[in-house]
């Protein structure tokens, strides 16, 4: 008796229903399913920066897309972007405009700070160390002129290193409120400044990127932009101040300064 010929090899029904189901999910499993509240999920699609589901009858229909675009949504906003910048970013993305691992490897580099200066939480030695005094007086002086804050026992010291270079120049005879004065216009001019540069900086990319087809090594523009950048202020700031002092003694009024604390 000849054996039966096997047949081709049998294959589970459910497991290849399963293989070839789509996942689904009603909104509020959706919820569940990528622990975003079902308010906040149809916020999201109030704001288009997710798809509408699908409609049947009356019900709503999710699919995974959904989930993995909730979960990039949350990864966005872990990167400090409001909603609109989002809805923007996977708008240029679904048109194939913007290539998201290269944009958030971006803001990555950019949640670096450009200078080594990240604000503190200090005791009243750490204060003192910080400041190299503990004269009478020094931390209501501080306090004053905006330089630090307070809150109870522990003291919130924005910039260490401005506190440092304001305790320099009172060693040199220039009190604090005069040194954060000067900071304030420091910083309002440089702020201005620096919106003006980024901009231009960013219209010459955006037109390259346009010009060439690709976004190019953005990332790496910005990697040198940070130490270039500091360097340049550094010695634009030094020139500047050069040329004025010059002017300053050229007209007299240094020798007044001299003439009054002699």
């Amino acid at each position: 008796m000849s054996a039966a010929m096997p047949g081709p090899p049998s294959e589970d029904p459910a497991e290849q229903q399963s293989a070839d189901t789509v996942r689904e999910f009603t909104i509020d499993e959706l919820a569940a399913e990528t622990q975003v509240p079902s308010r906040t999920i149809r916020f999201y699609q109030s704001k288009k920066a997710l798809p509408a589901p699908e409609r049947r009858g009356r019900k709503a229909i999710y699919t995974e897309d959904h989930a993995e675009r909730l979960r990039l949504i949350a990864r966005l906003q872990d990167q400090g972007l409001t909603i609109k910048a989002i809805r923007d970013a996977l708008t240029r993305a679904d048109r194939g405009e913007l290539v998201l691992g290269d944009w958030l490897g971006l803001k990555s580099q950019m949640q670096v700070p450009w200078a080594n200066d990240a604000p503190r939480v200090v005791t009243r030695q750490e204060l003192f160390e910080l400041s190299g005094t503990d004269r009478d007086g020094l931390i209501a002086d501080l306090v004053r002129s905006g330089i630090i804050e307070r809150s109870g026992d522990v003291f919130s010291v924005q910039s260490p290193a401005l506190l440092g270079v304001t305790m320099r120049l009172e060693r040199a005879g220039i009190d604090l409120p005069t040194s954060a004065a000067a900071v304030k216009m420091l910083r309002r001019h440089v702020s201005k400044a620096a919106v003006e540069v980024s901009r231009h900086f960013l219209t010459h990319l955006s037109k390259t990127a346009s010009e060439s087809g690709t976004p190019g090594t953005v990332v790496e523009v910005f990697e040198t932009l940070r130490p270039v950048g500091l360097e340049a202020v550094q010695l634009i700031f030094a020139q500047e101040m050069e040329k004025a002092l010059r002017k300053a003694i050229e007209t007299g009024r240094v020798t007044d300064v001299v003439r009054r604390s002699s």
